[in-house]
C-alpha cells in the first residue's frame, strides 16, 4: 500500500480544518467541507478502492453527526438516528439502482455474446479499409452505449479484446510499426466512447450520478429523451467526424486492412448462428430502450432496468450467481451511494449557500450568457486534475450549480447551465490518459505514446468543447428546449 497516498487525503482534510473558519460559515459546515475535500483527494489518488473512500467519508460524517439537513448550525442537535438515516439515504436513491441494474444489463451483453457479435458484424462489413475499421469501432460503441452505462465495460471490456486483435494481424505492434494501424484504431476507440458517453444519458455512469446531484441541488430532472435531444446535433457531428479527424491528426500508414474483415468473418463463423440467448437479450434491450424513451409518464426508468435484470435471470441469459458475483456492479452501488450522500450534505450544512453568496458578489454585473460559457469552460478544463469523472461530478457539479444560481436565480437558467455541464462529462474524458474509465486500458496498449496521447487529447478535447458550446447552446435555446 502507498502510505503517501493514504496519508495525503487525511493531511488535506486536517489542514483545511485547522484554517480559520470563513466568516458566514459555521464550524460544522467547515468541518464537513474539510472531510469532503479529503474524500475528493482520496478519490483522485485512490490509495484504497474509491467505494471504500466514499464509505469512510460517510462514516466519519455520521460519527460527527454532520451532513443531515440543519446540521450546519453551530447549535445543531442531530440525533444518531437522523445521522445514520442521512448516511444511508444514497442507497435508496432510484438513480443509483438504475446504474446498478444497467451494469447488470451490460453483463447480459457479455454473457449472451450479443455485444461481441455486433462488433464483429460491423468489422466484417466496414473493415476493408483502415478508415472503415475506425467507423466500425465507433458504430459498435454507439450501438452498445445506450445499454451499457459503464464505458469501461463497453469500451475496455467488450471492444478492446476485439480491437486489440486486429493490429498484430497487419504487422502493427506496440514496439513495431504502431502507427501502421494500431495507433489509429486505439485513438478512435477511446475518442468514440467519449462522444457516445455524452450522447446518451445511460452511456456513462457518472451521467446518472450527475442527474441525482443536480436534483438534490434543486434542479428539475431532465428525461432520457431530453438529454438525447439536447446533444443530438452535436453528437451526430462529432460521432461522424471522430474517425475522420483521427485519420487526419493521427493517420495510419496503412490505408487498407482486408485481413481484418476476413478475421471478423472467421470469428463470426466460429460463433455460428445467433443463439436464443442473443435474441432474448436483443428483445430485452429494445424493450428497455423503448420504455426509457417513451415510458416516462407511466413507468420509472429504474423500474424498467430492474425488470430487465430480473428477466435476464428468469430467461437464463445470466444466472443468479452471475448477478451476485458481478463485483463491478456491487462496487459501483457502494461507491455512488456514498457519493450521492456526501454531495447532498454540502447543501444541507449550508456550504453551497455560502459559496453562492461569495460568487454572487464577485460575478455581479456579468452577463448571464457570458457567465454560462465561463462556467462550462472552467468545469471542462478542471478535468485535467481528475482521474475519475465520478470524482469530478462529486467535487464540482453541485458547486457550479450554486454559482450559476448566484448569477441568475431563474430556475430555467440554472437548469440550462446544469444541462451543459452534464453534457460535457463524456467528451471531457478525452483530455488525459486517465480522464475516463477506459483511458488507461487504451493508453496501456502501448500503441499511442505518452507525448502523442497528451497532444491528441488536447486537440480533440478543444474540438469537443468548442462543438459542445457552439452547437448545443443555440440548439437547446431555440429547438430542443421543448424536449427538456
Amino acid at each position: 500500500m502507498n502510505y503517501v497516498k493514504l496519508l495525503l487525503p487525511v493531511i488535506v482534510a486536517v489542514v483545511i480544518f485547522i484554517l480559520p473558519t470563513p466568516d458566514g460559515l459555521s464550524f460544522n459546515a467547515w468541518l464537513y467541507f474539510a472531510i469532503f475535500m479529503g474524500v475528493v483527494v482520496g478519490l483522485i489518488l485512490e490509495p484504497v478502492p474509491p467505494a471504500l473512500v466514499g464509505l469512510i467519508g460517510v462514516g466519519i460524517c455520521i460519527w460527527f453527526r454532520i451532513g443531515p439537513a440543519g446540521s450546519g448550525a453551530v447549535d445543531a442537535n442531530i440525533k444518531p438516528a437522523a445521522a445514520i438515516s442521512w448516511g444511508l439515504a444514497g442507497f435508496s436513491d432510484a438513480t443509483i439502482w438504475l446504474i446498478f441494474a444497467a451494469f447488470m444489463i451490460g453483463l447480459g451483453y457479455q454473457k449472451s455474446g450479443l455485444g461481441r457479435r455486433i462488433a464483429l458484424i460491423l468489422l466484417r462489413a466496414l473493415g476493408k479499409t483502415t478508415l472503415g475499421l475506425g467507423y466500425a469501432i465507433a458504430i459498435a460503441d454507439g450501438i452498445l452505449a445506450p445499454f451499457i452505462p459503464s464505458n469501461s465495460a463497453r469500451s475496455g471490456g467488450t471492444l478492446y479484446p476485439i480491437v486489440s486483435s486486429i493490429p498484430p494481424m497487419l504487422g502493427s505492434l506496440p514496439d513495431k510499426e504502431p502507427r501502421k494501424v494500431g495507433g489509429y484504431l486505439v485513438w478512435v476507440s477511446l475518442a468514440a466512447t467519449c462522444v457516445t458517453s455524452s450522447m446518451f444519458f445511460t452511456g456513462l455512469a457518472p451521467n446518472l450520478l450527475a442527474m441525482t446531484t443536480a436534483e438534490k441541488s434543486g434542479v428539475e430532472v431532465i428525461s432520457w429523451m431530453g438529454w438525447f435531444m439536447a446533444f443530438l446535433p452535436c453528437g451526430i457531428i462529432l460521432f461522424l467526424a471522430t474517425p475522420f479527424l483521427a485519420y487526419i491528426f493521427y493517420p495510419p500508414t496503412s490505408k487498407g486492412s482486408a485481413e481484418a474483415a476476413q478475421w471478423a468473418r472467421d470469428e463470426l463463423e466460429k460463433l455460428g448462428q445467433t443463439t436464443l440467448k442473443e435474441w432474448l437479450m436483443l428483445g430485452l434491450a429494445v424493450f428497455a430502450l423503448v420504455l426509457w424513451i417513451f415510458g416516462g409518464s407511466f413507468i420509472n426508468a429504474t423500474a424498467v432496468a430492474l425488470t430487465v435484470m430480473i428477466a435476464m435471470v428468469l430467461l437464463g441469459i445470466v444466472t443468479w450467481q452471475d448477478i451476485i458475483g458481478n463485483k463491478a456492479a456491487w462496487n459501483v452501488l457502494a461507491w455512488f451511494g456514498s457519493l450521492v450522500t456526501l454531495a447532498g450534505g454540502l447543501k444541507n450544512v449550508g456550504f453551497l449557500e455560502f459559496v453562492g453568496k461569495l460568487c454572487e458578489a464577485n460575478l455581479q454585473g456579468v452577463d448571464p450568457s457570458t457567465a454560462m460559457i465561463i462556467l462550462v469552460v472552467l468545469f471542462y478544463l478542471l478535468h485535467y486534475f481528475f482521474a475519475s469523472t465520478t470524482a469530478h461530478v462529486t467535487a464540482l457539479l453541485a458547486l457550479f450549480i450554486t454559482i450559476a444560481a448566484s448569477v441568475n436565480p431563474d430556475p430555467a437558467y440554472v437548469r440550462e447551465v446544469t444541462l451543459y455541464l452534464m453534457l460535457s462529462l463524456g467528451v471531457m474524458g478525452i483530455l488525459t490518459p486517465y480522464g475516463t474509465g477506459p483511458s488507461p486500458v487504451w493508453f496501456g496498449s502501448g500503441y499511442v505514446s505518452g507525448k502523442d496521447f497528451w497532444k491528441l487529447g488536447f486537440i480533440f478535447g478543444m474540438i469537443y468543447l468548442v462543438a459542445t458550446l457552439v452547437i448545443c447552446i443555440p440548439w437547446v435555446k431555440y429547438v430542443a428546449h421543448a424536449w427538456l
